[in-house]
Protein backbone atom coordinates (compact mmCIF):
# COMPACT_ATOMS: atom_id res chain seq x y z
CA UNK A 1 0.00 0.00 0.00
CA UNK A 2 1.39 3.20 -0.81
CA UNK A 3 0.52 5.56 1.85
CA UNK A 4 -0.57 9.56 0.01
CA UNK A 5 0.21 11.77 2.48
CA UNK A 6 -2.83 13.87 1.73
CA UNK A 7 -2.57 17.55 3.60
CA UNK A 8 -6.54 18.12 4.63
CA UNK A 9 -8.26 20.51 6.67
CA UNK A 10 -10.01 18.64 9.17
CA UNK A 11 -12.76 20.03 11.51
CA UNK A 12 -12.69 21.00 15.65
CA UNK A 13 -15.48 18.54 16.41
CA UNK A 14 -13.37 15.99 14.87
CA UNK A 15 -11.29 14.74 17.38
CA UNK A 16 -10.30 11.92 15.59
CA UNK A 17 -7.37 9.58 15.40
CA UNK A 18 -7.54 7.25 12.63
CA UNK A 19 -4.44 4.70 12.54
CA UNK A 20 -4.21 2.33 10.18
CA UNK A 21 -1.81 -0.25 10.66
CA UNK A 22 -0.42 -2.64 8.28
CA UNK A 23 0.74 -5.50 10.22
CA UNK A 24 4.48 -6.84 9.29
CA UNK A 25 4.95 -10.54 8.75
CA UNK A 26 1.26 -11.50 9.43
CA UNK A 27 -0.88 -13.35 7.24
CA UNK A 28 -3.05 -10.44 6.90
CA UNK A 29 -4.23 -9.69 3.28
CA UNK A 30 -3.02 -5.81 4.31
CA UNK A 31 0.18 -5.24 3.35
CA UNK A 32 3.08 -2.26 5.30
CA UNK A 33 5.54 0.16 3.65
CA UNK A 34 7.91 -0.24 1.02
CA UNK A 35 10.40 -0.97 3.73
CA UNK A 36 8.49 -3.80 5.54
CA UNK A 37 7.38 -1.13 8.45
CA UNK A 38 3.82 -1.73 9.35
CA UNK A 39 1.96 1.80 8.24
CA UNK A 40 0.29 3.90 10.87
CA UNK A 41 -2.30 6.76 9.43
CA UNK A 42 -3.50 9.67 11.68
CA UNK A 43 -5.79 12.44 11.14
CA UNK A 44 -5.05 14.11 14.45
CA UNK A 45 -1.17 15.46 15.73
CA UNK A 46 -1.38 13.99 19.02
CA UNK A 47 -2.03 10.82 18.16
CA UNK A 48 0.64 11.04 15.48
CA UNK A 49 3.11 11.61 17.88
CA UNK A 50 2.56 9.37 20.07
CA UNK A 51 2.22 6.42 17.29
CA UNK A 52 5.37 7.98 15.92
CA UNK A 53 7.22 7.52 19.72
CA UNK A 54 5.52 4.50 19.68
CA UNK A 55 6.14 2.10 17.11
CA UNK A 56 9.86 3.97 16.08
CA UNK A 57 11.65 2.35 13.31
CA UNK A 58 9.29 -0.45 13.11
CA UNK A 59 5.86 1.71 11.33
CA UNK A 60 5.63 4.30 8.90
CA UNK A 61 3.59 6.91 10.03
CA UNK A 62 1.62 9.28 7.73
CA UNK A 63 -0.46 12.36 8.93
CA UNK A 64 -3.29 13.70 7.09
CA UNK A 65 -3.36 17.24 8.70
CA UNK A 66 -1.41 19.77 7.66
CA UNK A 67 0.88 21.84 10.29
CA UNK A 68 -0.94 24.85 11.27
CA UNK A 69 -4.21 24.38 10.06
CA UNK A 70 -7.40 23.89 12.46
CA UNK A 71 -8.85 20.66 11.87
CA UNK A 72 -11.98 19.95 10.17
CA UNK A 73 -14.56 17.80 9.10
CA UNK A 74 -12.73 14.57 6.69
CA UNK A 75 -14.02 14.17 3.33
CA UNK A 76 -12.54 11.28 2.68
CA UNK A 77 -11.34 10.59 -0.94
CA UNK A 78 -11.65 7.47 -2.93
CA UNK A 79 -7.56 6.73 -1.83
CA UNK A 80 -8.11 7.34 1.45
CA UNK A 81 -11.06 4.64 1.61
CA UNK A 82 -9.04 2.44 -0.23
CA UNK A 83 -6.32 3.38 2.79
CA UNK A 84 -8.96 2.17 5.53
CA UNK A 85 -10.18 -1.01 3.42
CA UNK A 86 -6.11 -2.29 3.33
CA UNK A 87 -5.59 -1.55 7.15
CA UNK A 88 -4.55 -4.27 9.86
CA UNK A 89 -6.09 -1.78 12.52
CA UNK A 90 -8.29 1.06 12.66
CA UNK A 91 -7.77 3.26 15.75
CA UNK A 92 -10.49 6.45 16.72
CA UNK A 93 -12.18 7.77 18.73
CA UNK A 94 -16.24 7.16 18.59
CA UNK A 95 -18.23 10.31 17.91
CA UNK A 96 -16.15 12.60 15.07
CA UNK A 97 -14.86 12.58 12.05
CA UNK A 98 -18.12 10.44 10.57
CA UNK A 99 -17.26 10.26 7.61
CA UNK A 100 -14.04 8.37 8.98
CA UNK A 101 -16.50 6.55 11.37
CA UNK A 102 -18.38 4.91 8.30
CA UNK A 103 -16.19 4.24 5.92
CA UNK A 104 -14.45 2.25 8.95
CA UNK A 105 -17.56 0.28 9.91
CA UNK A 106 -18.30 -0.30 6.17
CA UNK A 107 -14.64 -1.48 5.44
CA UNK A 108 -12.49 -2.40 8.41
CA UNK A 109 -15.38 -2.97 11.10
CA UNK A 110 -13.36 -6.34 12.06
CA UNK A 111 -10.42 -4.39 13.03
CA UNK A 112 -11.52 -0.86 15.00
CA UNK A 113 -9.73 -0.33 17.97
CA UNK A 114 -11.63 3.15 19.65
CA UNK A 115 -9.22 5.17 21.62
CA UNK A 116 -11.81 5.65 24.53
CA UNK A 117 -11.43 1.84 25.61
CA UNK A 118 -7.80 2.98 26.71
CA UNK A 119 -8.11 6.37 27.53
CA UNK A 120 -10.52 7.82 30.49
CA UNK A 121 -12.55 10.15 28.42
CA UNK A 122 -14.42 12.88 30.51
CA UNK A 123 -17.71 13.96 30.36
CA UNK A 124 -17.99 17.55 28.15
CA UNK A 125 -19.07 20.83 30.20
CA UNK A 126 -22.84 20.62 30.50
CA UNK A 127 -24.10 24.45 30.57
CA UNK A 128 -28.07 26.10 29.75
CA UNK A 129 -25.48 27.85 27.34
CA UNK A 130 -23.73 25.01 25.86
CA UNK A 131 -26.00 22.26 26.19
CA UNK A 132 -26.02 18.52 27.76
CA UNK A 133 -25.86 16.16 24.54
CA UNK A 134 -24.04 13.32 26.61
CA UNK A 135 -20.85 13.96 24.36
CA UNK A 136 -17.03 13.17 26.19
CA UNK A 137 -14.84 15.65 25.98
CA UNK A 138 -11.97 14.76 23.44
CA UNK A 139 -8.71 17.10 23.76
CA UNK A 140 -7.17 14.42 26.32
CA UNK A 141 -3.83 15.03 25.06
CA UNK A 142 -3.99 18.30 27.41
CA UNK A 143 -3.58 16.01 30.40
CA UNK A 144 -0.24 14.59 29.78
CA UNK A 145 -1.39 11.24 32.05
CA UNK A 146 -3.58 10.39 29.84
CA UNK A 147 -1.42 10.95 26.74
CA UNK A 148 0.53 7.84 28.55
CA UNK A 149 -2.88 6.36 28.34
CA UNK A 150 -2.93 6.10 24.61
CA UNK A 151 1.07 5.54 24.59
CA UNK A 152 0.50 2.16 26.59
CA UNK A 153 -2.99 1.07 25.14
CA UNK A 154 -1.27 1.67 21.32
CA UNK A 155 1.98 -0.26 22.28
CA UNK A 156 0.09 -3.39 23.64
CA UNK A 157 -2.06 -3.41 20.34
CA UNK A 158 0.94 -2.77 18.15
CA UNK A 159 2.53 -6.38 20.37
CA UNK A 160 -0.48 -7.93 19.40
CA UNK A 161 0.68 -7.07 15.52
CA UNK A 162 4.15 -7.35 15.73
CA UNK A 163 5.02 -9.59 18.54
CA UNK A 164 8.40 -10.01 16.98
CA UNK A 165 8.67 -6.24 18.42
CA UNK A 166 6.81 -6.09 21.24
CA UNK A 167 9.75 -5.69 23.69
CA UNK A 168 10.20 -2.55 21.66
CA UNK A 169 6.73 -1.15 21.68
CA UNK A 170 6.36 -1.18 25.00
CA UNK A 171 9.80 -0.06 25.97
CA UNK A 172 9.00 3.12 23.79
CA UNK A 173 5.81 3.47 25.58
CA UNK A 174 7.47 3.80 28.94
CA UNK A 175 10.37 5.79 27.89
CA UNK A 176 7.45 8.09 26.49
CA UNK A 177 5.67 7.76 30.37
CA UNK A 178 8.68 9.01 31.83
CA UNK A 179 9.27 12.17 29.55
CA UNK A 180 5.57 12.67 29.73
CA UNK A 181 6.04 12.51 33.88
CA UNK A 182 8.79 15.04 33.55
CA UNK A 183 5.95 17.80 31.87
CA UNK A 184 3.37 16.58 34.10
CA UNK A 185 5.44 17.71 37.50
CA UNK A 186 6.73 20.88 35.51
CA UNK A 187 2.94 21.79 34.95
CA UNK A 188 2.17 20.80 39.11
CA UNK A 189 5.03 22.78 39.84
CA UNK A 190 4.52 26.01 38.02
CA UNK A 191 0.97 26.41 38.50
CA UNK A 192 0.69 25.33 42.36
CA UNK A 193 1.11 29.30 43.00
CA UNK A 194 -0.77 31.72 40.88
CA UNK A 195 -2.81 34.41 41.75
CA UNK A 196 -6.06 33.37 39.42
CA UNK A 197 -7.06 29.85 39.10
CA UNK A 198 -9.53 30.71 36.92
CA UNK A 199 -8.89 29.79 33.08
CA UNK A 200 -10.82 31.99 30.53
CA UNK A 201 -10.74 30.87 27.23
CA UNK A 202 -12.74 30.87 23.71
CA UNK A 203 -14.19 27.86 24.04
CA UNK A 204 -14.32 24.74 26.09
CA UNK A 205 -10.83 22.81 24.86
CA UNK A 206 -8.98 23.00 27.65
CA UNK A 207 -10.69 21.09 30.44
CA UNK A 208 -8.16 18.15 30.81
CA UNK A 209 -5.54 20.41 31.53
CA UNK A 210 -7.48 23.08 34.25
CA UNK A 211 -8.75 19.14 35.81
CA UNK A 212 -5.38 17.71 36.15
CA UNK A 213 -3.66 21.31 37.01
CA UNK A 214 -6.77 22.57 39.66
CA UNK A 215 -7.32 25.06 37.49
CA UNK A 216 -11.32 26.26 37.04
CA UNK A 217 -12.30 26.59 32.76
CA UNK A 218 -14.52 28.78 31.84
CA UNK A 219 -15.28 28.96 28.44
CA UNK A 220 -16.93 31.37 26.30
CA UNK A 221 -18.24 29.01 23.55
CA UNK A 222 -18.49 25.06 23.83
CA UNK A 223 -16.52 22.32 22.69
CA UNK A 224 -17.01 23.50 18.99
CA UNK A 225 -14.53 26.71 18.51
CA UNK A 226 -16.42 28.78 15.77
CA UNK A 227 -19.71 28.37 17.79
CA UNK A 228 -20.99 32.08 18.20
CA UNK A 229 -22.08 32.41 21.91
CA UNK A 230 -25.01 34.26 23.29
CA UNK A 231 -25.16 37.16 24.33
CA UNK A 232 -26.11 36.03 28.04
CA UNK A 233 -22.96 33.88 28.18
CA UNK A 234 -21.12 37.25 27.38
CA UNK A 235 -22.12 38.57 29.92
CA UNK A 236 -21.78 35.42 32.37
CA UNK A 237 -18.02 35.50 31.26
CA UNK A 238 -17.91 39.51 31.56
CA UNK A 239 -18.97 39.55 35.32
CA UNK A 240 -16.48 35.98 35.87
CA UNK A 241 -14.27 37.79 34.98
CA UNK A 242 -14.58 41.12 36.98
CA UNK A 243 -15.17 38.65 40.51
CA UNK A 244 -12.02 36.90 39.80
CA UNK A 245 -9.76 39.72 38.81
CA UNK A 246 -8.54 37.70 35.80
CA UNK A 247 -6.17 39.70 33.75
CA UNK A 248 -6.10 37.52 31.00
CA UNK A 249 -8.42 35.67 28.06
CA UNK A 250 -6.93 33.01 26.21
CA UNK A 251 -8.10 32.01 22.32
CA UNK A 252 -6.69 29.22 19.96
CA UNK A 253 -3.69 29.66 18.11
CA UNK A 254 -4.72 28.71 15.16
CA UNK A 255 -8.93 30.35 15.47
CA UNK A 256 -9.95 33.53 15.50
CA UNK A 257 -9.14 35.78 18.62
CA UNK A 258 -12.15 37.92 18.12
CA UNK A 259 -14.68 37.44 20.69
CA UNK A 260 -11.74 37.29 23.35
CA UNK A 261 -10.78 40.42 21.90
CA UNK A 262 -13.79 41.82 22.06
CA UNK A 263 -14.29 40.80 25.95
CA UNK A 264 -10.65 41.65 26.68
CA UNK A 265 -10.95 44.99 25.52
CA UNK A 266 -14.08 46.33 27.17
CA UNK A 267 -12.66 44.74 30.68
CA UNK A 268 -9.53 46.50 30.15
CA UNK A 269 -7.43 42.86 30.16
CA UNK A 270 -5.47 41.34 28.07
CA UNK A 271 -5.96 38.64 25.22
CA UNK A 272 -3.44 35.49 24.76
CA UNK A 273 -2.80 32.49 22.23
CA UNK A 274 -2.80 28.89 23.79
CA UNK A 275 -2.62 25.64 21.34
CA UNK A 276 -5.10 23.01 21.65
CA UNK A 277 -2.52 21.24 19.83
CA UNK A 278 -5.04 19.81 17.62
CA UNK A 279 -2.03 20.57 14.86
CA UNK A 280 1.20 19.97 14.53
CA UNK A 281 3.26 23.18 15.46
CA UNK A 282 5.38 24.54 13.30
CA UNK A 283 8.41 24.17 15.61
CA UNK A 284 9.09 21.50 17.99
CA UNK A 285 6.77 19.18 19.52
CA UNK A 286 4.20 17.91 21.33
CA UNK A 287 6.40 17.69 24.18
CA UNK A 288 7.80 21.92 23.39
CA UNK A 289 4.44 22.64 22.41
CA UNK A 290 2.99 21.99 25.58
CA UNK A 291 5.74 23.96 27.41
CA UNK A 292 5.18 27.14 25.26
CA UNK A 293 1.81 26.54 26.54
CA UNK A 294 2.58 26.46 30.79
CA UNK A 295 4.75 29.82 29.90
CA UNK A 296 2.07 31.12 28.50
CA UNK A 297 -0.02 30.22 31.54
CA UNK A 298 2.13 31.47 34.06
CA UNK A 299 2.04 34.43 32.50
CA UNK A 300 -1.71 34.85 32.25
CA UNK A 301 -2.42 33.24 35.60
CA UNK A 302 0.83 35.40 37.27
CA UNK A 303 1.84 32.57 38.74
CA UNK A 304 4.85 32.32 40.92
Amino acid sequence: MVVMRIRLPLTVGAVLLLVAVAACGSESEATGADDGSATIVTALYPLAFVAERVGGEHVTVANLASPGVEPHDVELSPQQVGEIADASLVLYLDGFAPAVGEAADQNASDRLFEVSTVVDLMPAVASDDHGDHGETDPHFWLDPTKVSELAHGLAERLAELDPDHAADFRARADALEAELGELDASYENSLASCESATLVTSHDAFGYLAARYGLEQVGVAGLEPDAEPSAARIAEVQQIIRDNGTSTIFFESLGSSDIADTIASDLGVASASLSPLESQPEDGDYLTAMLDNLEALQAGLRCS
